[in-house]
């Protein structure tokens, strides 16, 4: 199968292509370069580097292409915040050009990239994907907007299309080297040098988180299920629990044997307090269903930052 990944060099998107191409796909992957980072390129995929608002190279990147992820994006609550305009340009004009260049190409399926950001503050948690939407931020308006396009793409042009609601992602690949960086990169980074983790607000706020490898399997189920059970839908990736950012904090100390000693500052804007989301329609409709703990998560992820952070200290 032929495929094309937006965002290729992120987090998500390079996962992705580094498990399509252990699969035997043909991978193509696009990526402005703006937040991902060349060292995560697939030596065994084609990359072309440019914006997917560029039209006429999106058509060209989408040629040919059977199945698009679509995981580019400006992420974020704090940075769409700061600048709503640049996010709503990336996140809901970049959904709508790929899916009109998906239209226009002949693409079968369009899985996207959205976020349990677009329930808000939701009432019932684990929440469904039918409960209310309430976005509280321009990112999470952006997600919704995109999933929207993908309702009417699929309803209107017959392209099959996907959303995926991500829960909290992390994982091997995060950078904590950013001001708008997750907190689990940015809590190990702290711990491992010796400084004071800062928690916004009290820490008692909980989130869903969903290790990386379960985020690439649901992409996975995504863009095999039947059409005439999944297409124009949204579905949460999640694990169905949820942790505070304390708890977070205290096994990530004990992984790495520290004592963690927080500051805490004021709660960020549009943060909403807690999240969790149900994973049962995804396990019916596209056979999915997270496997990795949190707990293993974490030691994975602990792992994977430490050795980076040696070989980096070892290489300078």
């Amino acid at each position: 199968m032929r495929v094309l990944v937006t965002g290729g060099l992120g987090l998500v998107g390079s996962s992705l292509v580094d498990t399509l191409v252990e699969q035997g796909h043909s991978v193509r992957a696009i990526d402005d370069l703006s937040t991902g980072r060349d060292d995560f390129r697939n030596p065994d995929s084609e990359l072309i580097v440019g914006d997917i608002n560029d039209e006429l190279l999106m058509l060209k990147a989408i040629a040919g292409v059977e199945v698009v992820f679509h995981h580019a994006a400006l992420a974020g609550v704090a940075r769409s915040i700061d600048n709503p305009l640049a996010t709503d340009r990336a996140n809901t004009h970049g959904t709508l050009g790929v899916l009109d260049a998906a239209r226009v190409a002949g693409v079968r399926r369009v899985v996207s990239a959205s976020s349990a950001g677009v329930y808000g503050e939701a009432e019932t948690r684990p929440t469904p994907e039918d409960a209310p939407l309430s976005p509280g931020s321009p990112y999470a308006v952006s997600k919704r907007n995109g999933e929207e396009y993908g309702r009417v793409f699929s309803e209107l042009y017959g392209v099959e299309t996907v959303a995926l609601r991500y829960c909290n992602v992390y994982g091997p690949r995060q950078r904590p080297d950013s001001a708008y960086a997750a907190v689990i990169p940015l809590f190990i980074e702290a711990l491992t040098s010796g400084e004071h983790p800062i928690v916004h607000g009290d820490g008692h706020q909980s989130r869903d988180f969903t290790y990386i490898t379960d985020v690439v399997a649901a992409n996975l189920a995504a863009a095999a299920a039947p059409a005439d059970v999944c297409s124009g839908r949204a579905y949460n990736v999640a694990m169905g629990d949820e942790h505070s950012l304390l708890d977070l904090l205290g096994i990530l100390a004990r992984h790495l044997d520290v004592s963690p000693d927080p500051v805490h500052s004021e709660p960020r804007a549009g943060d909403v307090r807690h999240t969790c989301a149900d994973p049962t329609a995804a396990a019916r409709d596209l056979g999915f269903r997270a496997e990795v703990s949190f707990t293993d998560g974490l030691a994975r992820t602990v792992d994977w930052f430490t050795k980076t952070r040696l070989a980096t200290t070892v290489t300078a």
